[in-house]
């Protein structure tokens, strides 16, 4: 079964929680929106640990480094395709301006033989708890609410 680990960034505005969400780069996702944000994640295997892939994961999306600790663990969900996802929350705060991520090459269009390369993510943007449900992959709206619910004590 593959597996990701991914950060899901929190910070506060003006009192408010707010989440790190990133779009996912490439012709498929350019005219989708609500669904198709992702907490910056990506897979590993075994022989890494999740949180260390974590990190990593959002550096290559983000081109920001993560804290190095502080982290809470939000456990792991399953999406809709079976890949299992762990996730971790950290707070810390960064300029979406700031954020480039790496590029992959991508056969397009599908079965061409043709490839171009695409970022992984085109853009990354902070989102109040509402609207990041809205706009998360709904199997990761969950960790969202999982968050939500261990910073009411705020």
């Amino acid at each position: 079964m593959k597996q990701s680990a991914g950060i899901l960034a929190f910070r506060y505005r003006d009192g408010e929680l707010e989440v790190l969400l990133a779009h996912p780069g490439g012709p498929l996702w350019a005219n989708k929106d609500d669904g198709a944000w992702s907490i910056p994640k990506g897979e590993f295997d075994d022989s890494e640990v999740g949180l260390d892939a974590a990190r990593r994961e959002f550096q290559e999306e983000t081109s920001i480094e993560p804290p190095s600790d502080g982290y809470i663990s939000l456990g792991s969900i399953t999406q809709k395709s079976g890949k299992l996802v762990h996730a971790w929350a950290v707070e810390m705060d960064l300029d979406p301006a700031q954020a480039v991520s790496n590029n992959f090459a991508l056969e397009w269009p599908p079965r061409s033989g043709k490839t171009i390369e695409v970022p992984e993510v085109d853009q990354v943007e902070w989102f109040r708890p509402p609207d990041a449900h809205r706009k998360a992959n709904p199997a990761q709206a969950e960790l969202i609410s999982r968050l939500v619910a261990l910073r009411t004590d705020r």
